[in-house]
C-alpha cells in the first residue's frame, strides 16, 4: 500500500480505512517546509486519487469504485477537505468551530448493500467528487463507531497541521513530529518565558 500523501511526511498511516481520511487531509500544502498541494491541478488531483483509491482497496479487500473527476470536482473535493480539516483540527465537543457547519458534508449519498455472506456494507452513491468525499465520511463514520477516529488529528503547529494518526497510549499526542514540531515549539515557549522573566527584572 502506497498513502502518498501521508507518507510524504515519514509517517505511519491510520489503520484501515481511516487512512484513507488522513490521506486526504494530508494532501493539503502541510508540513516543514511545506510540500505541495496535491490536488492543485486536475492532473494531480486524478493521480492522487487513482492511487489513494487502489490503496484503500488493499487495506479493506473490496473494490475500488471508479471516479471521474472533473475540474469542478477537484474544486468540490478541496472544499470538502477544507471543511474535514476544520473538524479534526476542532477542540472536542466543538466540531464546528468558526464560521458555521460544513456544508459540504450534509448533502453526501451513502447507500446500504447487503452481500451474499451477510454483511451490511455502506456504499459511496454520487458522481465526482462527491464520491471519494462521501467514501471518506464512511470511514470516518466507522472509525468513530471503533472510537479511533478521535485519535486523528492535525499537528499543533499552525505553520505544520500535518493529519496524524495518535498511537500513544492515553492518546496525547499534539504533534505530527516531535523533533520537528513539538521541540521548535518547546524552545519558542522557552524563549518567551526567558523574556517575561527578563521584561519583570
Amino acid at each position: 500500500m502506497s498513502w502518498t500523501a501521508t507518507t510524504r511526511y515519514g509517517l505511519e498511516p491510520a489503520p484501515a480505512g481511516l487512512a484513507l481520511v488522513q490521506d486526504l487531509l494530508n494532501t493539503r500544502s502541510a508540513g516543514k517546509p511545506r510540500r505541495p498541494d496535491l490536488l492543485q491541478t486536475d492532473e494531480d488531483a486524478r493521480t492522487w486519487l487513482d492511487q489513494a483509491l487502489r490503496s484503500w482497496s488493499d487495506e479493506t479487500r473490496r473494490p475500488a469504485p471508479g471516479i471521474e473527476l472533473t475540474a469542478e470536482d477537484v474544486q468540490g473535493l478541496r472544499d470538502f477537505r477544507d471543511d474535514l480539516g476544520r473538524i479534526v483540527q476542532a477542540p472536542a465537543g466543538d466540531p464546528t468551530p468558526g464560521s458555521g457547519p460544513a456544508t459540504s458534508l450534509l448533502t453526501l449519498p451513502t447507500g446500504l448493500r447487503l452481500d451474499e455472506h451477510g454483511v451490511i456494507h455502506a456504499e459511496p452513491r454520487g458522481t465526482g467528487w462527491r464520491q471519494p468525499a462521501s467514501l471518506a465520511l464512511i470511514e470516518a463514520y466507522q472509525a468513530q463507531s471503533t472510537d479511533t477516529l478521535r485519535r486523528l488529528k492535525a499537528c499543533r503547529n499552525p505553520r505544520c497541521s500535518v493529519a496524524f494518526y495518535d498511537r500513544s497510549r492515553n492518546n496525547s499526542g499534539v504533534w505530527h513530529d516531535v523533533r520537528v514540531c513539538g521541540n521548535a515549539a518547546n524552545l519558542r515557549n522557552h524563549r518567551a518565558r526567558q523574556r517575561a522573566v527578563a521584561d519583570q527584572a
